[in-house]
């Protein structure tokens, strides 16, 4: 059994806040995969299904952001889960919009729903998928940034963004983040028509501090030139002509 957490807070007034994008990613996978209707459990909305034959509890706590951690303790004792189980999904103001990182253990890095999970848990090992946001330019704007709604602009990216989390959720519940990562990027990144290589950079798997692209991304160039093409043969004519210069 899988714990997919999605961090947000509640009510209408937030559905469209960049910090309710966590939230938007656990909507999109209920959606797309037939998970029976939202109820009220652990001071959260809970959602269960399956996703590859994975049982997945789905659970996006009502408690607002900063005391998330409340709820997803109490969800993990209750089903006997240890945090390696929980995979969450949260906003992440280092990382440009529409960009996605799996990352597993680490800091919270000043993020309030994940210091609320790491003081209920006991523990930072569960993972997160961090999806970029985009940071405001400054400190001072970032609240008012992540509690504002995405601009019209942002649906193209995020409605893809919200396409690739659902396509790759089965292989998450496997415990393949990979090939999850993979999905993404055929969402977000798809591959070029002329040569079939996909774009670089958009969704990667890590640990705490350092990050691999997914299997089947493309690499960079050397910056080498192209070599010079070849010289044309010379006629036997043209050669004579080069003895009498």
């Amino acid at each position: 059994m899988r714990l997919f957490v999605g961090l947000g807070n509640p009510g209408a007034k937030y559905a469209g806040n960049r910090h309710n994008i966590g939230f938007m990613a656990l909507d999109r996978i209920a959606q797309d995969h037939g998970f029976a209707p939202w109820r009220a459990k652990f001071r959260a909305a809970v959602s269960e299904g399956s996703l590859g034959g994975e049982k997945v509890i789905l659970l996006k706590p009502q408690t607002f952001m900063n005391l998330s951690g409340q709820s997803v303790g109490e969800a993990l004792r209750f089903f006997k889960l240890t945090p390696a189980d929980v995979t969450v999904f949260h906003d992440e103001l280092d990382l440009a919009p529409g960009k996605l990182r799996h990352k597993q253990g680490g800091g919270h890095a000043g993020h309030n729903g994940l210091r609320s999970i790491h003081q209920h848990l006991g523990t930072d090992a569960y993972a997160r998928i961090r999806l970029g946001i985009g940071h405001p330019g400054h400190k001072d704007r970032v609240a008012g940034y992540v509690l504002s709604d995405f601009a019209k602009a942002d649906a193209d990216w995020l409605d893809d963004l919200m396409r690739g989390i659902s396509d790759g959720a089965p292989a998450l519940a496997a415990g393949d983040p990979a090939k999850f990562l993979n999905a993404v990027a055929l969402r977000t990144a798809p591959p070029r028509s002329s040569t079939g290589t996909a774009k670089t950079g958009t969704a990667r798997t890590g640990t705490a501090k350092t990050g691999t692209a997914p299997t089947g991304a493309s690499q960079t160039g050397t910056g080498t030139a192209d070599p010079a093409p070849a010289a044309a043969p010379r006629s036997p004519l043209q050669r004579l002509v080069d003895r009498f210069r």
